[in-house]
C-alpha cells in the first residue's frame, strides 16, 4: 500500500506541475467556479483558520482567505510547486497576505488535532488509494464545531468530449488507455456518502450540483486536456502521437458541434460535534 501511495503522489505531482500553465485558462474556469462554490457552502467567519489540502492554484484557498479576512489565516498545501507558484501570484494580485501556499503532502502534514476551523479538499481526495484514511486524517485536524468540505466530480465529468479523447488514445496508444478514472470511486451521492461515513465523519450533507463548461471554440477542448489530469496521458506520448490525438479531438468536437461539456460536482460537508 505504501508503494501505491508513493506512486500516486508522484504521478499527481508530475501531472499538475505539467497542467499548471493552462489550469486557469478561460475554458478551465470550472476549477475556480467549484472552488468558490465549496467555500460559499461553509460557515466561515472572519478570523477563522482554514486548511486547503490539494489547493492547486488557489481556486478555494483564495476565496477562503477573502472570507476569513486579515485576522484569519489559510494554509494552502499542494505537491505541485508550479501550481503553488500560480497561487502565490494570484493571491498577491488580490493583495491577500493571510494565505500561505506551501508544498506538502496532504496525507502527512503534521498539524495537531483540532487545529483548524475548517478543512477543504477540492478534487484531490481521490488521488490516494486509501481515501478513507486520508479523509479521517483531514477530519482529525477539524476543531469541534468546525467543518470539513470534500468536493468531487460527478459521473458525467468531461462528457461527451472525454469519451472521444479515450477512444482516440486507445487507437494510438492502447497501453495508455484508461477505462477507469480515480474520481469514479466516489462519483455518486451514495458512494461519496459511504466513503465519508467509513472515514468516521458525522453530520454529513452531500449536494449534487449540475454544471457545464462552455467551449468558445473546438480548440478550447485541447486547452482543457492540457490544463487537467488528462495531460499526463499526453505527456507520455511521442510528439507525433500527441499531435494526432490533438487533431482527432479537435476534429471530433468540431464535427459533432459540441459547445459545452459536463462539469457537474458533488459538494460534501461534515460538521464535527461540539466537545
Amino acid at each position: 500500500m505504501q508503494n501505491d501511495l508513493e506512486a500516486a503522489k508522484a504521478k499527481a505531482e508530475a501531472t499538475y506541475n505539467s497542467a499548471a500553465d493552462l489550469f486557469d485558462a478561460g475554458s478551465n474556469a470550472f476549477w475556480s467556479r467549484h472552488g468558490q462554490g465549496t467555500v460559499e457552502r461553509l460557515d466561515l467567519l472572519p478570523g477563522a483558520t482554514v486548511l486547503d489540502a490539494g489547493c492547486g492554484t488557489g481556486a478555494s484557498a483564495i476565496p477562503a482567505a477573502e472570507r476569513v479576512g486579515p485576522r484569519g489565516t489559510v494554509v494552502a498545501v499542494d505537491l505541485a510547486e508550479n501550481m503553488l507558484g500560480q497561487g502565490r501570484a494570484r493571491a498577491a494580485s488580490r493583495g491577500l497576505t493571510n494565505i500561505d501556499f506551501r508544498r506538502g503532502d496532504m496525507s502527512d502534514l503534521g498539524f495537531p488535532d483540532m487545529h483548524f476551523d475548517a478543512v477543504v479538499c477540492v478534487f484531490a481526495v481521490f488521488f490516494v488509494p486509501d481515501m478513507e484514511r486520508l479523509t479521517a486524517e483531514l477530519w482529525r485536524m477539524v476543531r469541534p464545531g468546525g467543518q470539513l468540505a470534500i468536493t468531487s466530480w460527478g459521473s458525467s465529468f468531461l462528457k461527451p468530449c472525454v469519451e472521444s479523447f479515450w477512444d482516440e488514445v486507445e487507437t494510438l496508444r492502447p497501453d495508455l488507455h484508461r477505462a477507469f478514472n480515480p474520481w469514479e470511486r466516489i462519483d455518486s451521492r451514495g458512494s461519496l456518502l459511504q466513503m465519508l461515513q467509513a472515514a468516521g465523519l458525522s453530520n454529513i450533507e452531500v449536494e449534487e450540483h449540475q454544471d457545464r463548461q462552455h467551449l468558445a471554440s473546438p480548440e478550447d477542448w485541447w486547452t482543457v486536456v492540457l490544463g487537467s489530469g488528462l495531460c499526463w496521458t499526453v505527456d507520455q506520448m511521442a510528439p507525433d502521437e500527441a499531435r494526432a490525438l490533438y487533431q482527432a479531438n479537435v476534429k471530433w468536437v468540431r464535427d459533432s458541434a459540441v459547445a459545452s461539456f459536463d462539469t457537474s460536482v458533488l459538494y460534501a460537508r461534515a460538521r464535527k460535534p461540539q466537545a
